[in-house]
């Protein structure tokens, strides 16, 4: 069966067409006019490829670096702050109970403020992290049994101060349930916002090599170009691919030394995150330790377990501090050292009284204002502790700050020196192509 071919008007068939504009297109990129105008249309677009990822990685940083500074870090604090709140209330509230009747002012005040402190904290982390499922199991039982703890508490100080031994039972519940749920679940919300605080800096201060291969790609090709058009026009320099090759240039040094600055920055503030981390671990063991030694006098006789467990706080506490002390030289850890030792003492001192059944000498030793008393060590230590805690996060807030700085206008000056060099490309080849017209 024969099939007509379509014709133009002229005759020709749209095959031939297709063939002619075919060669023609050959035989225009084997031209040097055509080798030019792919050449210039293939600087742009490396040009600005290159560009747009070195700020695309650039702003990558910078949205970690963001992300560190307003939520991870201040969440972190946060949800160390719900722990710590809630582990010194209830030494706080084992504490007060300890003294008998009505309680002293200072110890309830302390306890209302730590409850309110946890509220708070807990409130601002579960604005933040409501959208994290990860946490969303902790921040349901830290928000609603922090309430029932409160509760048991009061309970527990009216049957005290009426009197009625039912409210050593009434407190020690309150406490298991602070061990078991409350003081897990803000472990919890820690570990993982402390996780996001080291994601965080990773992706903010991973090593440049997406700038360096990227700049150092964007160089060899319009080595290659000037090369070309040395050969093709006897030309040794071209004007154009000079003012590109120096603008791209500038841009692989400007993105590469904020880069280098910003990753010199980060690793400062992982140390510094590193040491925020064991400082709250040390004063975590060191509210848990004393909940202990006050519970143990609660019971009466019958707080064995409690003890095991201060011994177990305690013995961290001492590796945390001495870990401290490995990462920085400071005066407060000195002192939260110093103070450690004098509550150990002071702790063996209430321990041989209660042994020997002189439960109120006992009780004095650990509640009284003394220098040589467990409350006096243990708030000392404390105070050190804290202070040491706001210290390293000054110099981690500040490693952040500039680590943010160094990037500061480097998106915008490398997306402009892109688009410039992109134009100095096409401009030393255009005055090129001109010859050949």
């Amino acid at each position: 069966m024969l099939v007509e071919v379509p014709r133009n008007r002229g005759g020709r068939s749209l095959g031939g067409l297709n063939r002619d504009g075919l060669r023609r297109v050959t035989g225009l990129a084997r031209s040097t006019p055509g080798r030019l105008s792919l050449l210039a249309l293939l600087l742009i677009v490396v040009s600005l490829l290159v560009g747009a990822v070195t700020a695309l990685s650039v702003q990558r940083r910078s949205a970690a670096l963001e992300a560190l500074a307003d939520r991870s870090e201040p969440l972190a604090f946060a949800a160390q702050e719900v722990y710590r709140a809630m582990a010194d209330a209830d030494a706080t509230a084992a504490s007060a109970f300890l003294s008998g009747g009505v309680e002293s002012a200072a110890l309830r005040g302390r306890y209302e403020a730590d409850v309110a402190k946890a509220a708070a904290a807990l409130s601002a982390a579960t604005s933040e992290t409501a959208r994290s499922a990860r946490v969303g199991g902790a921040l349901t039982t830290l928000s609603g049994q922090l309430p029932v703890y409160t509760g048991l508490v009061e309970t527990a100080r009216t049957h005290n101060r009426q009197g009625n031994p039912v409210g050593a039972a009434y407190l020690r519940e309150a406490s298991t349930l602070m061990r078991t749920r409350l003081l897990p679940a803000a472990q919890e919300l820690y570990r993982v916002e402390n996780a996001n605080v080291v994601r965080d800096l990773e992706g903010a201060g991973s090593p440049p090599w997406a700038e360096l291969l990227l700049g150092a790609a964007a160089l060899a090709a319009l080595a290659v170009a000037q090369r070309f058009l040395t050969r093709r026009t006897n030309r040794l320099l071209n004007p154009g691919l000079v003012v590109a090759t120096a603008l791209t240039a500038v841009s692989l040094l400007w993105a590469l030394g904020a880069s280098l600055l910003v990753v010199s920055h980060v690793s400062t503030a992982k140390d510094g995150a590193a040491l925020v981390d064991v400082l709250a671990r040390a004063r975590i063991a060191t509210l848990t330790a004393r909940g202990d030694e006050t519970l143990t006098l609660v019971a009466r006789g019958n707080g064995g377990d409690y003890e095991n467990a201060y011994a177990e706080a305690d013995r961290v506490l001492a590796e945390q501090l001495a870990r401290a002390r490995g990462l920085v030289a400071s005066a407060h850890l000195d002192g939260a050292v110093e103070h450690h030792g004098r509550w150990r003492e002071a702790h063996r001192q209430v321990r041989e009284a209660d042994v020997r059944g002189d439960h109120t000498a006992a009780v004095a030793l650990a509640l009284g204002p003394d220098a040589g008393g467990a409350a006096t060590a243990f708030d000392a230590l404390d105070s050190e502790l804290l202070a040491a805690i706001g210290a390293a996060r000054a110099e981690l807030t500040l490693s952040i700050g500039e680590a943010r700085g160094a990037l500061r206008g480097v998106v915008a000056a490398v997306a402009a020196l892109a688009l410039l060099a992109a134009a100095a490309s096409t401009s030393g080849v255009w005055q090129r192509l001109k010859e050949y017209r």
